[in-house]
C-alpha cells in the first residue's frame, strides 16, 4: 500500500509537470502563430490595396473576400451565407476577436483611409509583452505609423482607439496612452519590456494589441 501510494505521489508530480510543459509550450506556438498572422495580414493588406492608393472599403468582410486573411481565421463555411462586412468574425490563435478597419494616414486625410489598423484582442499577458516588443517596422519603407497596447486595467476595444490620432506626423510615442511609434522620443517602437509589462495586464481580458500601417 504504501509502495501504491508513493508511485502514485510520483504520477501525480509528473502530470502536473507536465500539464504546466504542454500549456506553456502551447502558449509559445500561439504566440508565434499570431506573429506570423500579423505580418502575412500586413503584407497582404498593403499588396492588395497598393494600387488603389488607399484603404477604402477596408474591413473584416472585404479583407477576407480579398484574401487577405489566413484561412485559419475564420470560419470558411459562414463567407457563403454571411453578409461581408466589418462585422464578420475574424479570430485569432488566442480565440480572441480581430478588427481590420481603414484609419488616418495624416491630419489632411478628412476621409479616414490613407491607413489602415488591425486590432487583436483576447491575448495573454505574455502574448501580449513579447508581441509588443517584436519588431514591426523598424526599416525604412515598413509601413508603420505605431502600435498601441491596453494600460493594466484598461478596456480591450481601447488599443485601436490610442492609435486613432497617430498619424505619419506623430514624433513622440506616450507611455501612459499605451502607444509608441518608429522614432518617438518617448516611447519608440521596438517598445521595451519595462514599457510593455506597464501596458500588459495579467487579466486576459484587457490585454490587446493594435497596429497602424499605411
Amino acid at each position: 500500500m504504501v509502495e501504491m501510494l508513493g508511485v502514485l505521489a510520483i504520477i501525480g508530480v509528473l502530470s502536473v509537470g507536465g500539464i504546466a510543459g504542454y500549456s506553456k509550450a502551447m502558449n509559445k506556438y500561439k504566440i508565434n502563430k499570431t506573429t506570423d498572422q500579423i505580418s502575412m495580414l500586413v503584407a497582404n493588406i498593403r499588396t492588395m490595396f497598393a494600387t488603389q492608393g488607399d484603404y477604402t472599403g477596408l474591413n473584416n468582410g472585404t479583407a477576407v473576400k480579398y484574401g487577405v486573411v489566413p484561412n485559419d481565421m475564420y470560419n470558411a463555411a459562414s463567407v457563403k451565407s454571411t453578409t461581408m462586412s466589418s462585422n464578420f468574425s475574424i479570430t485569432n490563435a488566442f480565440g480572441g476577436k480581430v478588427t481590420i478597419a481603414k484609419s488616418k494616414l495624416n491630419e489632411g486625410d478628412t476621409n479616414g483611409k490613407g491607413a489602415f489598423t488591425i486590432l487583436y484582442e483576447g491575448l495573454t499577458q505574455e502574448a501580449c509583452i513579447t508581441i509588443v516588443t517584436g519588431d514591426w517596422g523598424s526599416a525604412q519603407g515598413s509601413g508603420l505609423i505605431g502600435i498601441a497596447a491596453s494600460v493594466a486595467k484598461g478596456t480591450a476595444a481601447g488599443a485601436a482607439s490610442k492609435l486613432e490620432n497617430v498619424t505619419t506626423a506623430t514624433t513622440d510615442g506616450n507611455e501612459s496612452s499605451g502607444y509608441a511609434v518608429p522614432g518617438g522620443s518617448a516611447v519608440s517602437t521596438p517598445v521595451s519590456v519595462a514599457v510593455a509589462q506597464k501596458w500588459c495586464s495579467s487579466n486576459v481580458s484587457d490585454n490587446s494589441v493594435a497596429w497602424k500601417y499605411y
